[in-house]
């Protein structure tokens, strides 16, 4: 029928319009398709869910009350409900996590190739406890860290750069090896590029070294194996490789893919042929990262230090963190006041694969948060109110309530006890572990509730919730403050305090175990002032004390006390008052003494002297 006509050009522009409006149409349908599906988080309020469906809040909560739901203007809905005040109002929800919608605001430029350099390797430690970890990264490092390690065991993750002979720098990552650090351990392989797995030689591949190989596994990260303490008698290489076949993990000298070093931690055999393996794998993997950037990277640890405030140590791993930047980790933002280095040296500046500690946080971020430098402090904050806010949502949902059926169960065991506990420790990765392995106590008879658990000293507020909550209170290289301690004996809360956590974990088993035999107690018999320092000659350090409540006796231990964190633990060697020796001094009176093997004694410490007492245990 158009063909016949003259005027074709007129046609073609009409035909031409009729498309254009049908793709609108479409577009516009496909908008109002979209518009009907609500992209929201779960714990958003009935305000909120209102206004994206663009209706009046008095709607929502009518809908709600003919639902026979009661809710507020500002009450936070979970997913079920959400759903059904969407479906009444003709809308579908997709939920999206409220991490991801905060992340897409965080998400990282792509590096060009050209602005990326090499970067030095971050190299993680793992392996059983007491096989030689520490003590290898001691040589590597020429320092002495497990003498200052409570029970010669690591309890926390460490970082430190190492310079290697031929001037390369390598980055480590020191891992706990017990048990109870499997979260840390975790931790330790995400944010590494190569993992050496120590083993003993004069032992066997242990429960927590096959762990170590299934972390290295996982992240897929190249494994190099130490066989560690083959200078010692007893020791056998090849029961190790054997072992390690057996779990398909076959050695280069077995014809595998797995480089080996044999290694002594005492005399230094075969460490820098261990260093070289490393940093051959190293090369390998090509490691590069953008130093002219803002810094992103992870967090080792955190603890709470009284003089100086929340103490972060971070790893860099891409960008440049400066003193001054503002830093958002988790639910904290904060500037960066002051930056130290793995030996305490202070820094303006960290680049990539740079282990730093960091002053200036608000709180204890948690260990393998990741971090972020933002531009401004009002946008850290917003993401840091959200993460919080979050944060408080799910800890308040996670709440568990009593059920009926709960109450059935328990009427049918017949003997049911809880065990409310609260953990306070000195940096938040122990406090984690120790959290998590009580948790994994709890038995059909017996549950364990972790309550609180935070960074720092044990304070009058922990006492009060435990008192609520009759709740005992474990205290992890940490100590009580002196008002603290005394509401806990006006309120009779037990509070136990360890420097090594599976003596916490064996003490809470055997309390639910009930086990009821004798058993021996720490117990503090008296508390000294430091008012004195006295450097003698062939005697060491003498302390001028006052002893201000309880009795001293000579043959007790002692405990030195700086800022609530235990500096020593050790025996008098002598105790006078005035020239005279003397058995005991009692509260009031002043007094000399000199701490066996320690010198390091200043004035303003405490010192507890305590003894051990049989006592019968009860549940």
């Amino acid at each position: 029928m158009t063909g016949n006509k003259p005027n074709r050009g007129a046609d073609r522009r009409r035909d031409r319009r009729m498309e254009r409006a049908e793709r609108e149409r479409e577009r516009l349908d496909q908008e109002n398709e979209e518009a009907k599906i609500l992209k929201v988080t779960e714990f958003v309020s009935a305000n909120d869910l209102a206004s994206l469906m663009s209706v009046s809040v008095n709607d929502v909560i009518a809908t709600c009350m003919s639902l026979g739901m009661f809710v507020s203007i500002n009450q936070r809905l979970d997913a079920e409900a959400i759903t059904v005040i969407a479906d009444e109002f003709d809308y579908e929800v997709q939920f999206v996590s409220a991490e991801e919608e905060i992340e897409s605001s965080l998400v990282e430029e792509p590096d060009d190739e050209a602005d990326l350099q090499p970067r030095a390797p971050i190299v993680t430690i793992m392996g059983h406890v007491d096989h030689g970890k520490t003590s290898l990264l001691d040589y590597i490092r020429r320092t002495r860290v497990a003498a200052g390690e409570a029970g010669g065991i690591t309890q926390h993750i460490g970082a430190y750069s190492v310079k290697t002979d031929d001037d390369r720098m390598i980055t480590f990552l020191d891992t706990p090896g017990h048990e109870a650090f499997t979260a840390m351990r975790a931790r330790g392989a995400k944010v590494t590029d190569v993992v050496i797995i120590v083993i003993a030689a004069d032992d066997s591949v242990m429960p927590q070294t096959r762990e170590a190989i299934n972390h290295a596994q996982v992240a897929g990260v190249p494994i190099v194996f130490a066989f560690s303490k083959v200078d010692k008698p007893g020791a056998n290489t090849d029961k190790i490789r054997e072992e390690l076949s057996q779990m398909n993990m076959l050695v280069e000298e077995w014809g595998g893919k797995y480089q080996t070093q044999e290694i002594s931690s005492k005399s230094g055999l075969g460490i820098s042929e261990l260093l070289e393996k490393v940093l051959l794998e190293a090369e390998l993997l090509e490691l590069k990262a953008n130093p002219n950037k803002r810094a992103t990277g992870n967090v080792i640890e955190a603890e709470l230090d009284k003089g100086r405030g929340y103490v972060t140590t971070m790893l860099v791993q891409n960008g440049t963190l400066r003193q001054g930047d503002i830093i958002l980790v988790g639910a904290h933002f904060g500037r960066i006041r002051a930056m130290t280095g793995d030996t305490g040296q202070r820094l303006k500046e960290a680049g990539p694969s740079t282990p730093v500690q960091i002053l200036g946080l608000p709180g204890a971020p948690q260990a393998g948060d990741k971090f972020n430098v933002m531009e401004t402090e009002r946008e850290a904050r917003e993401i840091a109110n959200k993460r919080e806010q979050l944060l408080r949502e799910q800890n308040m949902r996670t709440r568990k309530h009593i059920t009926l059926e709960e109450i059935g169960r328990r009427k049918a065991i017949g003997n049911f006890k809880e065990l409310n506990v609260i953990v306070k420790g000195d940096v938040d990765g122990s406090v984690e572990a120790l959290s998590d392995s009580l948790l994994q106590l709890s038995t059909e008879e017996v549950q364990v509730n972790i309550i609180h658990k935070a960074v720092g000293q044990i304070s009058e507020s922990d006492i009060l919730l435990a008192s609520a909550s009759d709740a005992i209170i474990v205290g992890f290289q940490v100590r009580p403050s002196v008002g603290a301690r005394r509401l806990a004996e006006q309120e009779q809360i037990e509070i136990r305090l360890y420097s090594i956590i599976y003596d916490a974990i064996n003490e809470v088993r055997d309390a639910m175990e009930g086990l009821l035999a004798p058993t021996t107690e720490e117990v503090i018999v008296g508390n000294i002032e430091v008012r004195d320092v006295f450097k003698i000659s062939r005697v060491g350090t003498v302390a001028g004390c006052m002893v201000t409540d309880g009795i001293i006796r000579r043959n007790n231990k002692v405990r030195v006390v700086r800022d609530f964190i235990v500096v020593h633990t050790g025996e008098i060697s002598a105790l006078k008052r005035f020239k005279d020796d003397v058995n005991e001094v009692r509260t009031n009176y002043e007094c000399g003494l000199s701490i066996k093997n320690f010198n390091d004694i200043q004035v303003g410490d405490t010192i507890e002297s305590f003894e051990f007492k049989e006592v019968k245990r009860t549940l």
